[in-house]
């Protein structure tokens, strides 16, 4: 196993990882819309915030030495499942594959945000 870390992403603010790689798959932790530079939530509309957790899975997917095109499974939280059509509308332009999915509702997320994601990929690069 090996850790994966880079400052494209936020940092982990628990006892955790950004992500983990294991032979030639790639695990992100679930992203949230932080900026990784300012640690500040980015955006306020589900849509904002939905583009920032992508970029956030990307670069730790990048930095497991994967992508968003290689994505077999993600799992997304919602604050709110009313923004389920808007959170897909951003999330379809990232996650090209149309990899499986869950989606659920949860009663709330870290830093009050309204949305989560995180990640399994495969990597050419074990």
């Amino acid at each position: 196993m090996r850790k994966i870390h880079t400052n494209q992403a936020p940092a982990a603010i628990g006892p955790y990882s950004q992500g983990m790689a294991l032979g030639n798959l790639v695990f992100s932790s679930g992203q949230i819309p932080v900026n990784p530079q300012t640690g500040e939530v980015v955006g306020t509309t589900i849509e904002e915030q939905a583009e920032q957790s992508c970029l956030n899975v990307g670069a730790v997917l990048r930095a497991g030495g994967s992508s968003l095109e290689k994505v077999i499974k993600t799992t997304c939280f919602l604050a709110d499942m009313a923004d389920f059509p808007a959170f897909n509308s951003v999330y379809e332009k990232h996650f090209v594959s149309s990899p499986a999915r869950s989606c659920v509702a949860v009663k709330a997320l870290p830093k009050g945000v309204l949305c989560e994601i995180e990640a399994i990929a495969y990597t050419d690069e074990p």
